[in-house]
Order: C-alpha cells, then sequence, then structure tokens
C-alpha cells in the first residue's frame, strides 16, 4: 500500500492541486494516506465534538463560505448586507419577506446563506432550508407523482413547517401543476406564522414576467433591496478578501489592473484573480502584472450583450447541471452527462442558425446523426415530461436574459 500511495502522490500531485485549484479556488496541500490512517487523523470522539450543528448546516443546503463575515461590504450592496443583518438578529420581526434583487454573480446568495449560517449559529435547532425555485419546482412535481416516497401532505409539511425560507432565482417559478399556486400557501402559512423568507431574483417584482399577481404582490410586503455592480473600491476589497482566505500574496498592482478591469460581477472577479494564481503556481512562477494582462485579455473586452451563439449555450447548459464543459463533450454514456449533452443540441438547434455539424464538432466531435438524435430525443421528451419543460425554460432564460 505504501510502494502504491508513494506513486499516486509522485504522478498526481500538482495535476490535482491545479485541478482543485481552478474548481473551487481553493489552493490546499494534499495528504495522501490509507485508511488506517484516516483513523488517526480522525479519531471518532473528534467528530462527536460539535453535534448538531454540522448536520443543521447540511439540511440546511449551505455553502459553507457563505457568511457575513466573508462577505465584502461597500456602497454597492451596504443596503441589502444591513438589511440581512437585521432579518438574521430578528428572523420574521423585521423586514419579511426580504426581497433581493440584482444581477448575476453580485452576492445575493452569499447574503440569503449569510442570514442562515447566522441563525444556526444561534440555535442549531432552527428549521432552515435553502432551494432555488426550480429545485421547488421539481420537488412539488416528484410529490405529485409519489416519486422518491415523497407525498403531497409530506412536501407541505416540509416547507411549511420551516422557521426560514430561503428561495433564489424566483424568476423561474414557472410550470404546471399549480406550482405558483403551491408556493402562495407555502408563503402564506409562513408569514402567517411569522417565519423568515428571504427572496432573490435579478429584477425587482414588478418587472418579472409568467408570476401571479397575487404571489408578487406578497413579494411587496416587506423590505426591496438591490444590489448594483461593485465600484473599483469595491473590487479592490473583494479582491482583497479572496487573496485573505485563500492564502494568496498578490502584489497591489495586480489586484489594481484586476479591479480596475474586470467589473461585470463579483464572481467574474474572483474567478480572474483565481485563474492568474493557478497559472503562476503550474508555470511555477511569481504573480505578476505581465502575467495578469496575457492571461485575462479575454476576459478584458467592453460591456455587451453576451453573444448569443453555442459555445455559450453549452458553456450555461455544463454550469446549470454541475458539470464541466469536458464532461459535455467526453464519451461518457451514464445518465447525469448524456441528458444535459442532449439539452445542449437541443437548445442550440432552437436558439441559434448554426449547422448541426458545428454544434456535434463543439460537442466532441459528434456527427450529425448524433445530433439530430439527441434534438429529437429531448423534443419528444418535452411532450410529457414536465420537469424537463421547467429546465428547459429556467435555460432559455439563463442563456438569452
Amino acid at each position: 500500500m505504501k510502494q502504491f500511495l508513494s506513486m499516486i502522490r509522485k504522478r498526481y500531485t500538482e495535476t490535482l492541486k491545479i485541478s482543485i485549484m481552478e474548481i473551487t479556488g481553493i489552493y490546499t496541500e494534499l495528504l495522501f494516506t490509507d485508511e488506517d490512517g484516516l483513523k488517526e487523523l480522525y479519531p471518532k470522539k473528534n467528530q462527536e465534538e460539535q453535534p448538531g450543528l454540522e448536520e443543521a448546516l447540511k439540511n440546511a443546503n449551505l455553502n459553507s463560505r457563505y457568511t457575513f463575515d466573508s462577505f465584502v461590504v461597500g456602497s454597492s450592496n451596504a443596503l441589502a448586507h444591513a438589511a440581512c443583518v437585521a432579518a438574521a438578529e430578528m428572523p420574521g420581526e423585521q423586514y419579511n419577506p426580504l426581497y433581493i434583487y440584482g444581477g448575476a454573480g453580485l452576492g445575493k446568495t452569499h447574503l440569503m446563506q449569510s442570514v442562515a449560517h447566522y441563525i444556526l449559529q444561534q440555535n442549531k435547532n432552527a428549521k432552515i432550508r435553502y432551494v432555488t425555485s426550480e429545485t421547488f419546482i421539481n420537488e412539488f412535481v416528484d410529490s405529485i407523482r409519489n416519486k422518491n416516497n415523497i407525498s403531497p401532505a409530506e412536501f407541505r409539511r416540509k416547507y411549511r413547517e420551516l422557521d426560514v425560507l430561503l428561495i433564489d432565482d424566483i424568476q423561474f417559478l414557472i410550470g404546471k401543476e399549480g406550482t405558483q399556486e403551491e408556493f402562495f400557501h407555502t408563503f402564506n402559512a409562513l408569514y402567517d406564522n411569522r417565519k423568515q423568507i428571504i427572496i432573490a431574483s435579478d429584477k425587482p417584482p414588478k418587472k418579472i414576467d409568467n408570476i401571479e399577481e397575487r404571489l408578487l404582490s406578497r413579494f411587496e410586503v416587506g423590505l426591496t433591496v438591490d444590489i448594483q455592480l461593485p465600484d473599483v473600491e469595491t473590487r479592490m476589497a473583494i479582491l482583497r478578501k479572496k487573496e485573505e482566505l485563500e492564502g494568496y500574496n498578490i502584489d497591489n498592482e495586480v489586484i489594481k489592473y484586476i479591479a480596475d478591469n474586470i467589473k461585470s460581477n463579483v464572481r467574474e472577479l474572483e474567478g480572474a484573480l483565481t485563474k492568474v494564481v493557478a497559472k503562476s503556481r503550474l508555470i511555477k512562477q511569481p504573480v505578476t502584472l505581465s502575467l495578469a494582462e496575457e492571461l485575462l485579455k479575454d476576459n478584458i473586452t467592453p460591456a455587451e450583450k453576451k453573444e448569443l451563439t453555442p459555445k455559450w449555450i453549452i458553456e450555461v447548459v455544463a454550469e446549470h447541471h454541475g458539470l464541466s464543459l469536458s464532461d459535455l463533450v467526453s464519451k461518457r454514456k451514464n445518465k447525469e452527462i448524456v441528458i444535459p449533452r442532449q439539452i445542449a443540441m437541443y437548445l442550440c438547434r432552437e436558439m441559434t442558425s448554426i449547422p448541426l455539424n458545428t454544434v456535434g464538432e463543439l460537442l466532441g466531435g459528434r456527427d450529425h446523426s448524433t445530433i439530430i438524435h439527441g434534438c429529437d430525443k429531448i423534443s419528444k421528451e418535452l411532450s410529457t415530461n414536465e420537469q424537463l419543460q421547467s429546465t428547459i425554460e429556467v435555460l432559455r432564460k439563463k442563456i438569452s436574459p
């Protein structure tokens, strides 16, 4: 076993470290050990030292990194931050519901989940759940079909007995079989019992299409706050916070260059820094301004609407399903990859005029007949599969807001 571990360590350590960095944005050292070594590192008694809290965070569906401590406050988000702190300190009492809107990647999800983290730190028995509207729709449809052993009554108990409901991307709350009516009654049950509701969207309530007026009026009962694009000072502070959390050591001129030129959103801002650091470690060179300029030249373009191309569609589909681009273009045929791949084929055909041969080339060199088969498969499924209908609708809006 020791010889095998030594071989793995020698061959794959650097590759794994860079891959982890590119995916998570975290630079970490790797430890290779066997089962006996794990028992020494994590004895059973240590796993019992934090009773309940870790399980509560998991059940709430939270990202451990999304806390108030890691959130950078600036003029663009100060009101939203203050409202979330108030809601966390007195859930259900102030600003209920709290409706946060703003563009993608500006920190809405981070703030929402920070509220949940704060409340659970005070009371690990609080019943909290973070979901996207798409997850809510899919779980509701599953309950109607009694799929996964969840009945409609159990679904209602799951959501209506919460202390805090965080629902993201409310603009995608679309679908048949009374999805909006179900959410309407869930909202009322929680609100009437003074349970905290926090909603996030990419636009204010009045500008959301395809959602019933009675729901939109409920959203406006509490406080509506927006998050704007961060100014350059806030962008620099965000990069410094990222540097601090990840243990980077970056010259100020590099931080300033990235902050001055990446203006789209926080996600792309942090991603640019991660990209530069990952490359510097891969080539074993320090992070310099010239390296940043070379790596980010394609990221720095005038602000404009994203061009609707097959490549963009494939990227959105991959991200939506939690897959990498390499997954979609691979030869793998497991269901978790095949269906998103076919969805990408279908949307490329429906939303662009690009020849299917070109789509096939982008999806790993697949031929024309394979693309036709994938498109037809999705078209046929759409006539009966409501979850797929919902997914396609959500993806269309993500691809072309």
